[in-house]
């Protein structure tokens, strides 16, 4: 008889310690903080998923919401209304946003340009045109013997693709007013370059494969800028009052984002593999990412510059020092990997 005891309050515990353990795993999942960010299709989804699937975030006690794809257009006011709580982009686009009074700030970087040695699928865009409609066009500069105006891809207006290439154009002697954008996510303007509705196309490193595939030429990328690191620069960025109201889980974030970066660096293949498998397009490569949090004010000014040359923003009127934080480098600092070992700086 009192063996059986024993045996039975052996079972009552073990079966205790085991519901025990189920519980505290279901609090701990329902525990983590949600931060709500749009869905991605693109090359920007990269350490997103990286941080995602490799339990970054979980370990940060973050829960990543994705709340569907968001139109270029309408993603920064997603973040001013809250029905977005993170962000990110080009320094342009977080200038022309705090001009009209959004108060975002940027509090880690995420692309950079590599330096020109590393594999150029890393760079930030490749332009291609094709060579049934232009069979004379082998580099960027052959673009100035083309009669008329020609029509360039772009996702939007205002973002890397417009800056970069107008940059590259006056470097080659190309006027400004020559270009006519017409605005399609990359995935459509493989096609749109296949069937001669643009004349040239500028995309990113998933696409890249993709262009090659269609026997498009390549006639630049975005090193021939001459910006250096410059040249691919995005961030990410919260509202002013988010980062007030949640600096530790703002610093969770930033801590998960860059293990998330340094990996997909160390691992493109299989970083690339993920994004294929989740777009549902052929990936050539990724993006390069900065490995180090400590954000470059001066990077930021070639893009400030342009808007004021451009007449979109007045001379002044926002300032590099009021678009970031560096309240969070020191842990996006932390066991890190190095100091951007293959970016132009």
């Amino acid at each position: 008889m009192r063996g059986r005891f024993w045996i039975f309050l052996a079972v009552a515990v073990s079966a205790g310690i085991a519901l025990w353990g189920t519980s505290a795993r279901a609090n701990a999942k329902k525990d983590l903080f949600e931060m709500k960010t749009w869905t991605r299709k693109d090359c920007s989804l990269t350490p997103w998923l990286v941080a995602d699937r490799l339990g970054y975030f979980a370990e940060e006690g973050i829960k990543v919401v994705y709340t569907g794809e968001t139109q270029p257009a309408l993603q920064v006011p997603s973040l001013l209304r809250g029905n977005n709580d993170v962000g990110g982009g080009h320094p342009n686009t977080l200038a022309v946003a705090n001009s009209v009074g959004a108060k975002l700030v940027a509090v880690m970087e995420s692309i950079v340009e590599p330096a020109p040695g590393y594999d150029p699928k890393f760079r930030h865009m490749w332009w291609f045109v094709n060579p049934t409609k232009h069979p004379k066009v082998k580099k960027f500069s052959d673009l100035k013997n083309v009669p008329g105006k020609l029509k360039f891809s772009t996702i939007s207006k205002n973002i890397c693709t417009d800056f970069l290439t107008n940059i590259i154009a006056d470097r080659y002697g190309i006027p400004r007013d020559k270009i006519e954008w017409v605005s399609m996510p990359d995935v459509q303007a493989v096609q749109a370059l296949k069937q001669g509705l643009v004349d040239v196309a500028g995309v990113h490193p998933p696409f890249y494969r993709g262009m090659l595939d269609a026997k498009e030429v390549k006639i630049a990328d975005s090193t021939e800028t001459g910006l250096g690191a410059s040249a691919g620069l995005t961030y990410y960025w919260f509202t002013s009052g988010y980062i007030k109201k949640h600096p530790s889980e703002v610093a969770g974030f930033v801590r998960a984002m860059k293990r998330g970066q340094r990996w997909a660096n160390t691992h493109p293949e299989k970083a690339a593999k993920w994004v294929e498998e989740a777009i549902g397009v052929p990936v050539t490569g990724n993006h390069y990412y900065s490995e180090n949090a400590t954000i470059v004010e001066k990077e930021i000014e070639p893009w400030l510059r342009y808007l004021e040359e451009t007449r979109i923003l007045p001379k002044g009127k926002v300032t590099v020092s009021s678009l970031v934080t560096h309240q969070f480098e020191a842990y996006g600092n932390t066991e890190r990997s190095g100091q951007h070992p293959k970016s132009d700086r």
